[in-house]
């Protein structure tokens, strides 16, 4: 690979458990950003959201990204709201990242998901895990959107993996 290619979208939508097979198709690494955010501030990000807050996780989670894109060219599964964040995908580009959302019903992303153990943003009263996940997706989605590609992540996480395979052998010539 010459440059970096991010998986973006909502929560449950497949980042990591496609990244992971796409990430040896490509021969590259893979980095999860949540599992990098975890290790480097050595606790879990819902530890992290209730101690120092979502302002400073967001900081961490732009560290980390940072970190990623200064080296090698790799398979990063972003989280779900690092390209919301002001700046992130700006940031991205000028390292010559490849962007590409994974889009999924709030539906198909609750069930997949189950309780959202771990997911401070999804976490909380009501019990209606996709609920929560339409309303990210509503204020999320403009920015998925600028995404290079959008791929239908809603089959099983084979077809996902060869449709973004598809998808990054036709992106225009770098």
């Amino acid at each position: 690979m010459k440059r970096h290619l991010i998986l973006v979208g909502l929560p449950g939508c497949g980042k990591t458990t496609v990244g992971r097979p796409l990430a040896k198709l490509l021969s590259t690494d893979f980095t999860d950003l949540d599992e990098l955010v975890e290790s480097e501030a050595g606790h879990s990000i819902s530890a992290i959201f209730d101690r120092m807050g979502e302002p400073e996780f967001r900081r961490l989670e732009r560290a980390g990204m940072d970190h990623v894109l200064a080296g090698p060219p790799r398979l990063i599964a972003a989280g779900g709201g690092w390209m919301a964040e002001p700046g992130n995908l700006t940031s991205a580009r000028e390292q010559g990242a490849w962007i590409v959302y994974l889009r999924v019903s709030p539906e198909v992303a609750a069930a997949r998901l189950g309780a959202a153990a771990g997911r401070p943003l999804l976490s909380g009263e009501g019990g209606d895990l996709a609920a929560r996940l339409r309303a990210l997706l509503a204020a999320r989605e403009s920015w998925y959107l600028q995404a290079d590609a959008q791929v239908d992540a809603s089959g099983d996480p084979a077809a996902v993996v060869a449709l973004i395979m598809q998808a990054w052998e036709n992106r225009a010539p770098q």
